[in-house]
């Protein structure tokens, strides 16, 4: 049997020493760290999502608010309120629900946070610093990745690693922060040809396709560590990954599980930024 890189111990270090941090601000700074969610519109999902995120920061000693929005609203109403919390000095960190409504320009959007504000790392000036290897804010997915494979004891410096997709959320960064690690990476996507053959050499293969079912064990080789970022709900309701796992967990020597592998770090690297967001505003 593999390795199963589960999150949960991973999640439970992450909230100790944000919890830590958290308490320390408080006491210097008389206040605690505080989180804004944007959301439009009811999206069961999102809904849900929010709702953990802010049950989450304050079981870590911050502050959340959920600034929500009918589907209906426009996106200058949006951003009014945006600006508002871009200006509010006790607000730290602001991260906007996706999906939104299709009134809505992703390319407009992303430069609606602040920089200093932006916990989820959509703003092109992080994006620019993350691909330049300056501090910035870290993607979460993509960051909770590389926690999970510090963690575990993998070090991709010198290894061969596969990227299956190329969204600006997971795909890219994630290359990036390969690569920042001394990764050899192979970047793959919908338009790559041969891309079994490509995965297969890998040592480390990450796939965030968002397709499922899209990995079998065909395209591992022998002894890969599998890092699985989809998460679907099938018509039966079972929830299932980019990665056949049964098939892949044959032939890999590590690989994460759906649910319960890639998803829960988002949530605990996007409160650590948030806390990052507040020790850097405090200390100019």
């Amino acid at each position: 049997m593999p390795t199963l890189i589960a999150a949960k111990p991973v999640v439970e270090k992450l909230r100790l020493t944000t919890e830590e941090r958290s308490r320390a601000f408080r006491k210097k700074y008389g206040r605690a760290p505080k989180l804004a969610v944007v959301l439009v519109g009811e999206n069961p999902a999102s809904v849900i999502y929010t709702r953990k995120k802010g049950e989450t920061a304050i079981a870590m000693g911050m502050e959340h608010v959920s600034v929500t929005f009918p589907d209906t609203a426009t996106p200058d109403e949006v951003k009014a309120a945006i600006d508002k919390l871009n200006t509010d000095p006790h607000v730290d960190g602001i991260l906007i629900q996706r999906p939104l409504p299709k009134s809505f320009k992703e390319e407009e959007v992303l430069y609606w946070v602040a920089p200093a504000k932006d916990v989820d790392a959509f703003h092109p000036e992080n994006t620019g610093r993350l691909s330049l290897g300056l501090p910035c804010f870290k993607p979460c997915t993509p960051a909770g990745v590389m926690e999970l494979l510090k963690f575990y004891g993998v070090n991709p410096a010198g290894k061969l690693a596969c990227v299956i997709g190329r969204s600006s959320i997971v795909g890219k960064p994630m290359a990036a922060l390969l690569l920042q690690a001394d990764a050899t990476v192979l970047h793959c996507h919908s338009k790559t040809p041969n891309l079994k053959q490509i995965a297969n050499q890998a040592d480390i293969v990450v796939v965030a396709a968002g397709k499922p079912g899209l990995v079998d064990s065909s395209y591992i080789k022998t002894g890969a560590i599998v890092i699985d970022v989809g998460i679907h709900r099938t018509d039966a309701g079972k929830v299932v990954g980019d990665v056949i796992f049964d098939d892949v967990a044959a032939k890999a020597s590590a690989i994460t599980p759906v649910p319960g592998g890639v998803g829960p770090m988002t949530i605990a690297v996007l409160l650590e930024n948030t806390i990052w967001a507040a020790e850097q505003r405090e200390s100019k």
